[in-house]
């Protein structure tokens, strides 16, 4: 298991306390992200993970206000970048961080690039509004960040459309419009998943040079274990819109605490040591417009006793900078 190598500042860049963001419809209001707490520092990647709907694009749509048409509410406690409130902008605010302090990539490269515009045109856009460039300094800008994320023949491929690019030089342009207008924090939100194992890697390693070489935090989501290992500082792992376990990447690997992370880590292949059948983890998610009580993981925890159903369990201390949700953690502690 490859683990990145930290280049990472103490200072805090991002903090986030006490997220709650609620989504309304008809029916009841679902809790997409319930109390979460997490903090990301200067050039580090942090990692959140954890299966499909608990929770994950949520918390990152909340940092931005990024959620299209749809009604959410979104509280925090505190959500300060580099000193400045987010919770507390306005949308004229909040719309002058987005692409220059913070930027994001979504999961979908084959849909989120404007049909209907040439790849040069998209991203110019956030150098024009941000950088106030036009003329020959915005090509030449623009030139650089197609060179700056390895599109071939920059020149030429500005004129071209996204559909006459395949899937992981769609995934590069993407990039490349968020890194346009040198945020400080990229959201990379499952930056990988449409593309195959090939190009995943190149993407992979071409977020962590922009890191090395610009000083960049990434806030990079995943539901990939693997991906984890390979990229991140420290990771968070979601459980039906709550972090249940959070640490450096090397202590969650090696020394999980809580029952859900053990049972993510069981369900992967090993390419070392004993062959072994793999675990899947009974049940699925909980209805997040009706979770369980007490512990969210009960009903699929092989650990759980009665204790689990009525206690809602809190992030304690295992070990320095590791934390974990399990009332049981001195008792299942390996």
């Amino acid at each position: 298991m490859n683990m990145p190598m930290s280049q990472v500042s103490a200072r805090v860049l991002l903090e986030v306390r006490g997220l709650r963001t609620q989504f309304h419809s008809q029916q009841q209001p679902v809790t997409a992200v319930d109390n979460v707490s997490f903090e990301i520092r200067q050039g580090e990647v942090f990692g959140l993970v954890g299966e499909s709907g608990c929770g994950k694009s949520a918390t990152c749509r909340s940092l931005l206000r990024l959620f299209g048409g749809a009604t959410a509410k979104v509280s925090a406690e505190r959500m300060q970048f580099d000193g400045l409130e987010l919770a507390g902008l306005s949308e004229a605010q909040l719309s002058e961080v987005r692409g220059r302090q913070i930027s994001m990539v979504f999961q979908d490269p084959m849909t989120s690039l404007n049909p209907t515009m040439r790849i040069g045109e998209q991203i110019a856009e956030g150098l024009r509004r941000h950088d106030n460039l036009s003329g020959a300094a915005l090509r030449e800008a623009t030139i650089a960040m197609l060179k700056s994320v390895g599109v071939t023949s920059p020149e030429q491929r500005l004129r071209a459309w996204p559909h006459e690019f395949s899937g992981g030089m769609r995934q590069r342009v993407l990039i490349a419009i968020a890194l346009a207008c040198k945020p400080r924090l990229l959201i990379a939100d499952e930056p990988t998943t449409a593309l195959d194992v090939t190009i995943q890697d190149q993407i992979l390693k071409l977020l962590l040079r922009l890191r090395r070489e610009n000083g960049l935090s990434v806030l990079l989501v995943t539901h990939d274990l693997g991906v984890v290992a390979q990229t991140c500082d420290r990771v968070a792992v979601m459980y039906a819109g709550r972090i249940v376990e959070s640490g450096d990447t090397r202590q969650l690997f090696r020394r999980p605490s809580h029952p859900y992370t053990r049972a993510l880590l069981n369900a992967l292949p090993s390419l070392t040591g004993p062959r072994q059948t793999l675990r899947p983890i009974g049940g699925e998610p909980p209805n997040l417009a009706n979770p369980p009580g007490g512990c969210r993981f009960h009903p699929r925890c092989p650990n759980a006793i009665e204790r689990c159903r009525q206690i809602d369990p809190q992030l304690r201390e295992v070990e320095p900078g590791h934390f974990s949700a399990c009332i049981r953690l001195e008792e299942l502690a390996c």
